[in-house]
């Protein structure tokens, strides 16, 4: 598998870590650079380790991971929408107290939910026979690239727009996880 080829599947898989930073991004007041920095560096981190574990855990549990990926997927993001949806409608004095900083609990589920796809990938790269070396990277540095813009995209809209930041990124994230599940489910193309 080629550098073009490995790209292609890195922007891919990394479609949902852009989503998730938009939303991230709508809710910031302005780009906090420690932020947006984590999170690119764990949505990165993460895109590129789940690959390795596929690859790792080749066709052994390949059955198990994909029946049950979507599945994760899909409540992980539902549950994190739900509590961007809930803190939107907290009052602004908790907003404050909160600093629109993110947590590490949050970042963490957020950051195995947008990844878990890449797991089944890393598999199918052990099958290929791929690289696992440089797909990784690739991957990795694509999503953390991309994170990065999402951020900034997402702050340039949620600025203009804060009232309604958070609830949009609440529903966004849990429309990303009925879309994952959907997909598995074979409802959508």
């Amino acid at each position: 598998m080629g550098f073009f080829e490995l790209f292609l599947i890195g922007i891919g898989l990394s479609m949902d870590a852009f989503a998730v930073a938009i939303c991230k991004g709508l809710g910031m007041e302005r780009i906090n650079k420690r932020d947006a920095l984590l999170l690119a560096l764990f949505f990165g981190g993460f895109q590129a380790l789940m690959p390795l574990m596929g690859y790792l855990l080749g066709s052994r549990f390949a059955s198990y991971i994909e029946r049950w990926d979507h599945w994760i997927a899909f409540v992980l993001l539902a549950f994190i929408g739900s509590s961007m949806i809930r803190e939107s409608r907290e009052q602004e004095e908790e907003e404050i107290e909160h600093g629109g900083s993110i947590r590490y609990r949050e970042l963490f589920t957020l950051a195995v939910a947008t990844s878990i796809d890449a797991l089944a990938v890393g598999v199918s790269f052990a099958f290929l026979g791929v690289r696992i070396a440089p797909a990784v990277t690739l991957i990795g540095c694509t999503t953390f690239v991309l994170t990065l813009v999402g951020v900034w995209v997402g702050n340039l809209f949620g600025s203009r727009y804060k009232s309604r930041a958070e609830l949009t990124g609440g529903i966004i994230l849990i429309l990303i996880g009925v879309k994952i599940l959907l997909e598995h489910l074979g409802i959508l193309g």
